[in-house]
């Protein structure tokens, strides 16, 4: 019963925003969706072994996943506003637990490559029809801290435990245990509304367009675009600053693996702050820790300041995140901006490894790419603030958002 006899919206009520339901709905989608680029590195191991892959033919299936997964943004501004979003997730959510069902059992890298095109091509739909639901929430930072941190759990527990089973029932493992996680998490789809409406109803919050919205919708798409060359292009290469500095690879992966759960505390500390102090505060001070741990990287750092530079990093990264995509969301509630910034993030990650490869090879060594990478983070920050909305505090009395267990 969607509504009790005084008027007030139940938990279970499909139309509001802020349920449990629905918030459980956006985490568990998107993070479930997302395992399998979080789990590259394995996966990636284990199809050049098994299937014998060379590494050309590894880059350019996981660019056709994460193609298509940002591709999928594209036909969502169409099929969002036409058609039953319930039924729709429905359909893609089938369509991906068929896609990862065949693909444990197809050898032929062609048939492979086409199939996990489409598979990734329907998870993506779902994630950008996440990512414009989390635009409706009223407390859209700690939302979106939960879309982030809910992913990176999936990845890590991922990494962690999937590889051991790879022995005995190869990479099918990754891909049966991705259709299993969407059969159980696919019944919350009747958390949805029928249609994906503006969030008109979110109090007193601006739910339109603000002044000067083209501008700052180009602004906030550029300074994710930028955050995320920045980001991609130092972190692909990483380790080798830790081969330069003559930190042994089994330290820089143990560190490194610390890091991503430092990853995790970061979505979950912007989770737990919110709003507060206020967006803006929070956004400058996650960039300029984070511009901070690209430039410790700098010279010949040693075991000490590596550590702290690679922790810190992964740390702000996730942290900023949440911000980043509210105050996106803040522009227009409806979500569209929030779709096309999945482009931006998918361009973002294309092209910061393309950039980085190319700077540390003309370079000979790191400086260059350590530096551009600094400016671009600088440049998303200044773009960012100039792309707030003109307001975005939360309202003083929130729903409450059940806590993701790590």
């Amino acid at each position: 019963m969607p509504h009790t006899l005084d008027g007030r919206r139940t938990p279970f009520d499909s139309t509001d925003p802020d349920s449990k339901g629905r918030v459980a709905l956006i985490v568990l989608f998107s993070s479930v969706v997302g395992t399998l680029l979080l789990m590259a590195p394995a996966v990636a191991s284990q199809l050049q072994l098994q299937l014998g892959l060379n590494p050309s033919q590894t880059g350019d299936l996981f660019s056709a996943e994460l193609g298509a997964m940002s591709f999928a943004s594209l036909p969502a501004l169409w099929w969002m506003k036409k058609f039953n979003i319930r039924t729709m997730s429905t359909i893609f959510g089938v369509i991906f637990i068929a896609g990862n069902v065949s693909s444990a059992y197809i050898e032929d890298y062609g048939t492979l490559l086409a199939v996990r095109f489409l598979t990734s091509l329907a998870g993506g739909s779902l994630m950008v029809l996440c990512m414009s639901l989390a635009a409706q929430t009223r407390d859209r930072n700690r939302v979106y801290g939960l879309w982030v941190m809910g992913q990176l759990s999936f990845g890590a527990i991922g990494l962690a435990v999937l590889p051991h089973f790879f022995d005995t029932f190869g990479i099918g493992i990754v891909y049966w245990t991705l259709a299993v996680l969407m059969i159980l998490v696919l019944p919350l789809a009747r958390f949805l509304p029928e249609r994906n409406v503006t969030a008109d109803h979110a109090g007193t919050e601006a739910t339109g367009p603000t002044n000067n919205y083209v501008l700052r919708a180009a602004l906030g798409l550029v300074a994710v675009l930028a955050f995320y060359v920045s980001l991609s292009g130092i972190w692909t290469f990483v380790g080798g600053v830790a081969a330069a500095s003559t930190i042994g690879t089994e330290t820089s992966s143990a560190i490194l693996s610390i890091a991503t759960v430092l990853g995790i505390a970061g979505s979950a500390l912007a989770t737990v702050l919110g709003a507060r102090p206020s967006t803006r505060t929070n956004l400058l001070v996650g960039y300029v820790a984070m511009t901070l741990s690209v430039g410790l990287l700098a010279g010949m750092p040693g075991l000490l300041r590596f550590t702290v530079a690679a922790l810190l990093f992964k740390f702000t990264w996730t942290f900023i995140l949440p911000y980043i995509m509210s105050t996106l969301s803040g522009l227009d509630r409806s979500g569209r901006v929030v779709n096309l910034a999945n482009i931006a993030i998918g361009g973002g990650f294309a092209i910061g490894p393309f950039m980085g490869g190319r700077l540390v090879e003309s370079a000979g060594g790191y400086g260059t790419l350590i530096a551009v990478s600094a400016a671009g983070l600088v440049l998303s920050l200044a773009l960012i603030m100039a792309a707030q909305p003109r307001r975005t505090t939360a309202p003083a009395a929130t729903a409450p958002v059940p806590q993701m267990a790590e």
